[in-house]
């Protein structure tokens, strides 16, 4: 019997089909979105019918899906309007990313100068208030320069250019994350790729490969994949030769941990983790990655990370209670993290902590919280469906990031 067309395909079909893609399990998928096991089924099953919009970003969340017909079967909502929104400087980002110049004739910056601007455009965006604003009017012009460098230098100045290269379009994947613009964030990281491979540097490919792992749990990528792809890039490193290919290693460990989690192997996903804080604790107490931000500090706050994808709401929840994200030295980092601790603290049910850590990661980086897909699902939700007290901070906190109201 032929498959039924995309366009009759029931929604609880959909779920299913997108649930598999994703390698979720029925009691991973019910925990990641707040319900049971049972409901996962009752509705892929067809007992239950479509749920209410909050409920339905959730799922588009977990799902990885922009367009909420592509869950629903209908054309009327984006997941994308509620769950992602456009920063005004895309167009330009995107333009730079998608424009080749090859008659510039004027010589390039040295590597050196140009070293010098990627490692204060990293400080921007670690920077509080509004980092995206600033990449954005800083990435047209840095990549355009550091290609240009590529293309004219040779031997080991131009590797140095490539690895510079990889950077940027890290920096242009980060600030395309979170945007209504996922071909790009695979454009930006198949790229940062290459121009590390053709650096032939063993630290800028692990680099790439901690941005790829990103970029393939959001697309939905297996597991086995980006697991893979983090320990070929790992195998490349000398993790005894300095604090830099150490912490470069401890990150792939972290990108392990965090790919098994998503896929609620909580046994490799512990075990892993265990490996990135062993790399973290020897770097010291008071090491931070100057771009990366790996060190205790991070490996700790991404233990919240690990505990809520495997959907071990009181894990999620001590962790975050064990973690002070203040010394870390990234708003953004710390406004990231602290958006974790409210997920974990959503996994218990605990609409005032949730809201509370919604607040304070706004008010350490506005720009982030805006930009990150559970705190608009959550400040949409709340402010809809919450208790009156709740629904009021919710309420003024949805119309502060400009998450377009549940109707």
């Amino acid at each position: 019997m032929p498959d039924t067309p995309d366009t009759v395909l029931p929604f609880g079909k959909r779920v299913r089909r997108l649930r598999e893609r994703r390698g979720l399990t029925r009691p991973v998928l019910g925990g990641l979105v707040g319900r049971s096991a049972e409901w996962v089924k009752a509705i892929e099953c067809g007992r239950l019918s479509t749920p209410r919009l909050p409920l339905l970003m959730r799922l588009a969340d977990v799902l990885a899906v922009d367009d909420l017909a592509e869950l629903t079967g209908e054309e009327r909502l984006s997941a994308s309007t509620y769950a992602k929104t456009a920063h005004e400087g895309l167009p330009a980002v995107k333009a730079a990313l998608t424009n080749y110049r090859f008659d510039r004739d004027e010589e390039p910056d040295s590597v050196e100068s140009l070293r010098a601007r990627v490692a204060e455009a990293w400080r921007h965006w670690h920077a509080s208030g509004r980092h995206r604003t600033r990449i954005a009017a800083l990435l047209p012009d840095l990549l355009g320069d550091v290609q240009h460098a590529v293309r004219t230098a040779e031997g080991a100045e131009r590797r140095r250019a490539q690895a510079l290269l990889a950077e940027v379009y890290h920096l242009a994947q980060l600030f395309l994350s979170f945007q209504p613009a996922a071909e790009l964030v695979m454009l930006t990281g198949d790229r940062a790729m290459g121009a590390a491979q053709d650096a032939d540097s063993p630290r800028a490919i692990a680099g790439a490969a901690w941005y790829m792992n990103h970029v393939f749990r959001d697309a939905g990528e297996r597991s086995e994949a980006r697991v893979e792809l983090a320990m070929r890039a790992a195998d490349l490193l000398e993790p005894e030769r300095d604090a830099d290919s150490l912490a470069r290693w401890g990150l792939l460990q972290l990108a392990a941990a965090l790919s098994y989690a998503k896929i609620g192997r909580r046994g490799d996903a512990e075990r892993f983790w265990e490996l990135a804080d062993g790399a973290a604790r020897r770097l010291g107490p008071n090491y931070s990655h100057p771009y990366l931000i790996f060190g205790r500090g991070m490996v700790a706050a991404y233990a919240i990370t690990v505990q809520a994808d495997l959907v071990r709401g009181r894990d999620a929840v001590e962790a975050a209670d064990a973690v002070d994200v203040s010394g870390m030295p990234s708003a953004t980092r710390r406004a990231f993290h602290t958006l974790e601790s409210a997920r974990a603290y959503s996994l218990r049910k605990e609409p005032l902590a949730v809201v509370h850590l919604l607040k304070r990661a706004h008010d350490e980086s506005p720009e982030t919280t805006r930009f990150n897909r559970f705190a608009r699902g959550a400040v949409s939700e709340l402010s809809a469906t919450g208790s009156a007290l709740v629904r009021s901070d919710a309420e003024a906190l949805r119309q502060r990031m400009g998450v377009p109201a549940v109707a």
